[in-house]
């Protein structure tokens, strides 16, 4: 019986990505967690006009902010079967479906944005092609930002700061050891259940960019703010294969050119929004915000590249220090 269940999905989706696009509007569903205000999500909203405007109408793309869709591996496996078209989602999730994709996880990988943004369209666009035969299309990389730690209890200024300290992590292996790493007690949580954890003393703390911070209102439960900078959150826009394949050769033609320009609008635009979110959270005055030494807490996860260099792939590692400046 399961063995005929499974032929019939395929045989489903096979026939799914069969079906040409069809005559006038093409209509797609674009997903993503955060609130319509985040850079990220107002990066959707960019990409969405630019196919508006390049197709002349043609196409349109529906954004679903705010988990309206599900959460981000729902959003994937909604990508993989065909019932969400695009989503923008964390290298941390997709790094479930496609290992090397973690690789962007890893702690003090980037020396600037500069150099990230270098990586991501290089070595980050050869890497997501490993998605495509697993049902993914990756168009780009947008930005979540650059994470930060939060939490109750103390002020964290260096990694023994930490010790003992339960933080909120995603369900990702690198994240797990890296907060191990430096003395935290990990606690893997899904993104919508943080803010009541948060004031309930469930967690002690999370880490996360400014945007998150401010939109989510996690400063509003919180004491300390250390500016760790620990990773960087590169959200990746993607879309099904089998939505993909619907399209004609000028369609996704238009889908590629408006994702292009509506990253490079996203990049800056979350740059100039981040100093503004940390300024936004000093002001609140809810908050201490500390600068810390990051010399230290990059020492203290150097074990984290000996776990997981074999995973995310030593030679993808080699390739983004190559382009160090």
């Amino acid at each position: 019986m399961k063995r005929l269940v499974t032929i019939l999905c395929v045989t489903i989706l096979v026939a799914a990505m069969a079906i040409p696009a069809s005559a006038g509007k093409v209509v797609l569903k674009l997903g993503h967690i955060a609130e319509p205000v985040h850079p990220y999500g107002k990066g959707a909203d960019k990409f969405a006009e630019l196919v508006k405007e390049k197709s002349d109408g043609e196409i349109i793309v529906k954004v679903f902010p705010s988990s309206q869709l599900g959460g981000q591996k729902d959003l994937i496996e909604g990508l993989i079967f065909g019932t969400v078209d695009m989503a923008l989602v964390g290298t941390a999730v997709l790094g479930q479906f496609q290992p090397q994709m973690s690789l962007f996880d890893m702690p003090f990988l980037f020396q600037d944005r500069e150099h990230t943004y270098k990586s991501l369209d290089t070595v980050g666009m050869d890497i997501g092609r490993a998605l495509e035969p697993k049902g993914i299309k990756l168009l780009g990389y947008m930005e979540n930002g650059i994470r930060h730690l939060t939490n109750n209890v103390r002020e964290v200024k260096t990694p023994a700061d930490m010790e003992g300290l339960k933080i909120r992590v995603m369900t990702n292996k690198i994240y797990i050891e890296m907060m191990k790493s430096l003395g935290a007690s990990p606690t893997p949580m899904a993104f919508g259940e943080l803010y009541s954890a948060m004031q309930q003393g469930t967690v002690d703390g999370q880490e996360n960019p400014s945007a998150h911070i401010w939109t989510k209102r996690f400063f509003e439960v919180q004491k300390y703010a250390s500016k760790t900078a620990h990773s960087y959150a590169p959200e990746p826009l993607v879309m099904s294969m089998i939505s993909w394949s619907r399209l004609s050769p000028d369609q996704q033609k238009i889908i590629k050119e408006a994702a292009k320009e509506a990253i490079e609008w996203q990049r800056k635009y979350s740059t100039k929004k981040d100093e503004e979110y940390w300024k936004l959270i000093k002001d609140s005055g809810k908050i201490k915000v500390i600068e810390v030494d990051r010399s230290e807490f990059m020492e203290a996860t150097k074990p984290v590249y000996e776990k997981f260099a074999s995973m995310v792939g030593q030679d993808n590692i080699d390739k983004v220090n190559a382009l160090k400046k």
